[in-house]
C-alpha cells in the first residue's frame, strides 16, 4: 500500500477533483490547507529558486504532492501546481490527514517515502 491508496480509502466522493489541462491547482505564495493525490494525469510543479532560476517537476499519476501544507503552521505554497494534462485528484485537508496518521501510522511512512522518492528523482534529473 502507498500514500495514495490510503487517501483513496478515506476519500469521500466530494474530495475527488477534476482539473483540465492548464488549470492551476494552487499558486506559489498562497496559503496551503490541503495536499493532493494524483489519480490520473500529470501535474507540473514549478518554482523559483533563491538565485532566481526556475525549476519544475512533472508529477505522474500515483504520486502525492503539496503535503507541506499539512505539516507546517501558516504554510505558504513554494511553487505553482498546474495540470499538464487532464487530471483527477484527491484533495486531503489537515483534519483528514491527522485522522489518517492516527488510524494508520504507516500512512506517515508512506508519505515520507513518496516525498523522498520524488526528491531523489528530482536530484537525478538535475544531474542529467
Amino acid at each position: 500500500m502507498n500514500a495514495l491508496d490510503t487517501m483513496k480509502a478515506l476519500a469521500a466522493t466530494s474530495e475527488v477533483r477534476v482539473a483540465q489541462a492548464g488549470e492551476v491547482i494552487f499558486s506559489s505564495g498562497e496559503s496551503g490547507a490541503s495536499m493532493f493525490g494524483l489519480l490520473e494525469g500529470t501535474v507540473r510543479l514549478c518554482w523559483t529558486t533563491s538565485d532566481g532560476s526556475e525549476g519544475y517537476e512533472l508529477i505522474a499519476a500515483g504520486n502525492v504532492f503539496g503535503s507541506g501544507a499539512l505539516v507546517t503552521t501558516d504554510h505558504r505554497r513554494l511553487g505553482t501546481a498546474m495540470a499538464e494534462t487532464a487530471c483527477r485528484l484527491i484533495e486531503m485537508n489537515r483534519e483528514k490527514f491527522l485522522f489518517a496518521v492516527q488510524e494508520s501510522p504507516m500512512f506517515a511512512i508512506e508519505l515520507l517515502a513518496s516525498v523522498d522518492e520524488r526528491l531523489r528523482d528530482l536530484k537525478l534529473s538535475e544531474r542529467s
